[in-house]
């Protein structure tokens, strides 16, 4: 049975939707239909995160068969992966990956971590859940954790990334490894594209339609996207009608258009952010032998 041939392990907030994008549109790239899977993370659990899941517990495979299904319609492409943003931050998923795909290229894409915290909060302020200020969602975090709720209300936590990367760089050889930053994918998304390509092993002259996904913002009718992203009856007539890839292009579009600006960032608590990453962060640049002083700033 097919299994993937590379992964994008992260991580959340830091462009993988859109990464997930340009490798999807590739002609020798074969992407799985279903972005998060999560299947390295959850294999031979039931999924049961607490609080407001989102539909996560629905939504995630946790089986060798189900997780081969989503790789079924591979015919001659030359690359096979997936996208789930939790296999950075999961403890167990290094492990599995190693088990099931020792050979695997991996992909991971990291931002400022103070900013990937706060758009994490302003995703799920766009999305109708969070309820509570930025301060308030921090302080609650050590609670949502205890709870077990899934990892996207890990606003602070998430960001701590060398213990989470040096996991895959301890059991994996450091040339199946890229990592780019955030800033490498706003600077030039076609160059980053490129260089996965070439990674990959597949037409790096490749041009793929570069618009972003899955931007964050503060919906401007918060009725029509409650609409789309909450359980409704409205929602469970249409829904069985529209073709998937109907349903995502129609849902994509409604939050573009919908979408209004982000709410700022209150400067105290971004610094406050920064002092508690400050000693993961300069690890971090040496794990990777990359300046990172930016992010201190």
């Amino acid at each position: 049975m097919q299994m993937p041939n590379f992964l994008i392990i992260g991580a959340a907030k830091a462009g993988t939707t859109s990464l997930y994008s340009y490798l999807a549109q590739h002609p020798q790239i074969y992407m799985s239909e279903q972005k998060e899977p999560r299947f390295f993370a959850l294999e031979g659990e039931q999924p049961s995160y607490g609080g407001i899941t989102q539909g996560i517990n629905r939504g995630s495979i946790s089986t060798l068969a189900d997780y081969q299904k989503l790789f079924e319609g591979v015919s001659d492409e030359v690359a096979v992966g997936e996208a789930s943003t939790i296999y950075l931050y999961s403890e167990k998923a290094s492990d599995r990956i190693q088990h099931h795909i020792p050979d695997a290229k991996l992909i991971a894409v990291l931002r400022n971590p103070a900013d990937r915290a706060f758009s994490s909060y302003v995703h799920l302020v766009r999305d109708g859940f969070e309820t509570l200020s930025f301060a308030e969602g921090l302080r609650a975090e050590p609670n949502r954790r205890e709870e077990n709720w899934q990892p996207l209300w890990f606003y602070q936590h998430r960001g701590f990334y060398y213990g989470q990367l040096k996991r895959y760089f301890d059991r994996f050889d450091s040339q199946q490894i890229k990592v780019y930053l955030y800033e490498d994918l706003v600077r030039s998304a076609q160059t980053v594209a490129q260089d996965i390509y070439q990674f990959l092993g597949v037409d790096d002259g490749f041009v793929p339609d570069l618009t972003r996904s899955n931007v964050s913002g503060i919906p401007k009718r918060r009725w029509l996207q409650n609409l789309f992203m909450k359980d409704n009856p409205l929602k469970s007539v249409v829904k069985p009608l529209l073709p998937k890839q109907m349903r995502k292009r129609i849902s994509r579009d409604v939050h573009r258009q919908n979408t209004g600006d982000k709410p700022a960032f209150p400067p105290e608590v971004r610094q406050q952010l920064i002092e508690t990453y400050r000693e993961d962060i300069l690890k971090l640049q040496d794990l990777l032998n990359r300046d990172l002083s930016g992010w201190l700033k």
